[in-house]
């Protein structure tokens, strides 16, 4: 249920007079979002070709199709225009015949008319723009749109004559976004694997490790459904909330097991009481630090970006899941499981820890006085 967005408003406050004004131009002039469709000829001039021209004019109409996008501008109006006023015919407002085109050729020459920095072409006029503005479009709508319009493309542009490239700023953020939602596993993955790795070297258990990753994980699944649930996107703002809480959750489990195997130790191997001792002197600081950190976390509520807000939110739940977790899940997995997850590797840790609760004699203490 969780859905994918990559608008670059979606973060504005709804109330704001940026989105207020995004809106406003989207009702009436088809949005602000630049877009740009570049058509490379590969030859010099290859633009001033009619036939050239009427794929132009081909694909602009295409374009005009799409209620998502305004009215296609390109060095075609520049051409239809001094065709009307060659002909003085306000009726021809089109691309002219070879003929025509030649003499207008001829004409914008002689008067020093042929610069055509300002009607979307290059220094040689190899490439041509079709310059146009589209609505804050989602990434699945985008989608959308150029699975549509690429075949559309290929048949009045031939792939094999001429290089045609889909840009602008919405093009890019929205590229952007895909980008980072199909790395968003890969990233989560590999965060899972450093961590596996430090509790394999610290614990130097496999069934440990198995353990200490349940308890982190099901809040992220938990945070994920509520995303589901309640309609959160995925996106730039929310894909970080996965890396971040289980980093930090994991702590919590790190501190447990690390005072569970010094309990075992004081014990002989008597896993109840090792369970309940650690639980009793980690409970209360994992508790003191999750509730730190959901409060530090919660605090971004209050901002008006809503991709801060989303942050803060999720983080904190995370959190607050992962705290649950790992007062509660953690020690009953080690109290089910028992003695199958307490190898003998906890008897020699790769990291010594001192005994906090160690008496030390004051009286065989001596200072040194020079």
């Amino acid at each position: 249920m969780i859905k994918t967005t990559g608008n670059i408003t979606d973060d504005l406050s709804r109330n704001s007079d940026v989105y207020q004004d995004f809106q406003f131009f989207e009702q009436n002039f088809g949005g602000v979002m630049p877009l740009e469709i570049i058509i490379d000829t590969k030859a010099k001039n290859g633009i001033m070709n009619r036939s050239f021209m009427s794929k132009v004019d081909k694909m602009q109409n295409e374009l005009s199709n799409y209620k998502e996008f305004s009215k296609p501008i390109s060095y075609i109006e520049f051409v239809k225009y001094a065709h009307q006023v060659y002909t003085g015919n306000p009726k021809a407002y089109r691309v002219p015949n070879d003929r025509t085109l030649k003499k207008i050729g001829e004409l914008i020459d002689t008067n020093n008319l042929n610069n055509f920095d300002l009607i979307l072409t290059d220094e040689i006029n190899s490439k041509a723009r079709i310059s146009l503005r589209m609505n804050d479009l989602s990434t699945p709508q985008m989608d959308t749109i150029l699975t549509e319009l690429n075949p559309k493309i290929d048949s009045i542009f031939n792939p094999k004559e001429f290089d045609v490239v889909i840009t602008g700023t919405s093009r890019v953020f929205l590229e952007g976004t895909k980008f980072l939602v199909s790395n968003l596993s890969y990233s989560l993955l590999l965060v899972i694997l450093l961590i596996s790795i430090f509790m394999a070297w610290m614990f130097r258990s496999f069934r440990m490790v198995i353990v200490s990753l349940i308890p982190n994980l099901i809040p992220l699944l938990l945070t994920a459904a509520i995303m589901g649930y309640f309609s959160i996107p995925i996106k730039p703002s929310t894909i970080l909330v996965f890396s971040i809480a289980f980093g930090i959750s994991v702590d919590d489990t790190i501190h447990f097991l690390a005072k569970y195997r010094q309990e075992l130790l004081e014990s002989k191997w008597n896993i109840k009481k090792s369970v309940f001792n650690a639980l009793e002197e980690t409970g209360v600081s994992m508790i003191y630090t999750s509730v730190v950190l959901f409060f530090g976390f919660f605090v971004f509520v209050a901002s008006d970006f809503g991709g801060t807000q989303a942050l803060g939110l999720l983080v904190s739940i995370t959190l607050l899941f992962a705290m649950l977790s790992n007062l509660l899940l953690l020690p009953a997995l080690l109290l089910t499981l028992e003695k199958r997850l307490t190898t003998k590797s906890f008897k020699e840790p790769l990291i010594d820890i001192f005994e906090d609760k160690e008496n030390i004699d004051v009286k065989t203490l001596k200072a040194k006085i020079k």
